[in-house]
C-alpha cells in the first residue's frame, strides 16, 4: 500500500522509511523541507509540502492508503512559556491539519499517530501501567491528551485509527543514550535523582518495527504502548550501561542539580513511568531486543 509520513527524517523516520520499502510498500513523506529531506531518503520515495500549524491539502497525501504521523516540536529542550506552546501547538494543531486532509482525500483508511508514555504523568513509582491506566496530571500528560484526543477524531469518519505511546527510544545517533554516551564512556556516568524511577525504554529497531506492525495490522486501535517488555529503574539502566561499556557507574547527578540545569523538563528524568507493551505483545509483535542489556551490547558494539 502507499503510506505518508510525517517526520521522516526524523530520530525514527529514516529506518521506518526504509522499512516499509523493505516490505513491498510505496513511502510518500509530508515534510518542511522536501528537497532536502528526500535527498536524504531512498530513491522513489514521494512528497509534499506540509508545515505543522498550517492546513494540508488532501492532495498532498498523494493518495494514501495509510498514515503515519511522526513530526512535532522536541520535548529535550528548557520549558519556558514559548517551549511549551511550540511542543503543545506542534502536536495538536499538526495533528488536527493531517487528520483534516485525511477526512477530506477519501482514500486513507488506516492512521497511526505517534504519542508518548508521558500520557500517563510521573510519580507511578514501580506500579504498572497499561494501555488501560489513567492519564497523568502533568504538562507532557496533557499535551498527549490533547495530541491523541484530535487523532482519534479520525474514527468519526471511519478510519481505523492507532496511538503508538512511544517509550524512551534508544540508539547512540540520538535520543536519550546520545546524551548519555559522554560522561558515561568517560566514567563519569550513574544514577539520576533516586534512581528508583523506571526507564521505559526501546531498542530503536524494535520501534521501527512496531510502528510498521500497526500500519499492517489494522485490527489494532486505540492506545498501544511501544515499549520494551521489561522496563528497567534508572539505577539499573545506568548500571548496565556502565557494564556493556566496560566503565564505572558509581556518580550520582542529585534531583536539584538536574532541576537547575533543566528547570520543568527534568521531572521527565526523575519521575519516569513503569510502562508495560501489553497490547502489542498480545497481538504477537515479536521484540528482537526485548531486555536491556542485550539492546544496548547490539547498539554500542
Amino acid at each position: 500500500m502507499k503510506v505518508a509520513l510525517t517526520g521522516a527524517t526524523g530520530f525514527l523516520g529514516p529506518g521506518l522509511v526504509q522499512g516499509l520499502l523493505e516490505a513491498g510498500h510505496q513511502v510518500h513523506i509530508l515534510g518542511r523541507n522536501l528537497e532536502q529531506a528526500l535527498a536524504k531518503l531512498p530513491t522513489g520515495v514521494t512528497g509534499a509540502v506540509f508545515r505543522a500549524g498550517e492546513p494540508l491539502a488532501p492532495e498532498a497525501l498523494g493518495g494514501a492508503q495509510a498514515v503515519i504521523h511522526l513530526a512535532g516540536e522536541p520535548v529535550s529542550q528548557r520549558w519556558n512559556h514559548d517551549a511549551k506552546q511550540r511542543i503543545r501547538d506542534s502536536r495538536v494543531l499538526g495533528t488536527r491539519a493531517v487528520v483534516e486532509a485525511m477526512r477530506a482525500a477519501g482514500t486513507v483508511q488506516r492512521f497511526v499517530s505517534a504519542s508518548a508514555v508521558g500520557y500517563y504523568g510521573g510519580a507511578h513509582g514501580a506500579e504498572p501501567l497499561t494501555e488501560e491506566s489513567a492519564p497523568g496530571k502533568d504538562f507532557l500528560a496533557g499535551v498527549c491528551q490533547g495530541w491523541e484526543a484530535e487523532a482519534q477524531r479520525a474514527r468519526e469518519v471511519g478510519l481505523r485509527t492507532a496511538v503508538a505511546r512511544m517509550g524512551v527510544v534508544l540508539h547512540p545517533e540520538g535520543g536519550a543514550l546520545h546524551t548519555m554516551l559522554p560522561p558515561f564512556r568517560m566514567g563519569a556516568g550513574g544514577r539520576v535523582g533516586s534512581g528508583k524511577q523506571y526507564v521505559s525504554w526501546i531498542h530503536r529497531a524494535d520501534a521501527v518495527a512496531a510502528l510498521r506492525f500497526l500500519v499492517e495490522n489494522p485490527e489494532l486501535e486505540g492506545p498501544i504502548n511501544v515499549t520494551a517488555p521489561e522496563p528497567v529503574s534508572n539505577a539499573e539502566f545506568a548500571h548496565t550501561l556502565g557494564t556493556v561499556l566496560g566503565r564505572p557507574s558509581v556518580m550520582h547527578v542529585p534531583g536539584f542539580v538536574l532541576k537547575a540545569a533543566l528547570g520543568e523538563m527534568a521531572m521527565v528524568a526523575l519521575e519516569g513511568q513503569r510502562v508495560l507493551p501489553r497490547r502489542l505483545t498480545e497481538a504477537g509483535f515479536s521484540f528482537r531486543f526485548p531486555r536491556l542489556e542485550e539492546a544496548l551490547r547490539e547498539l554500542l558494539a
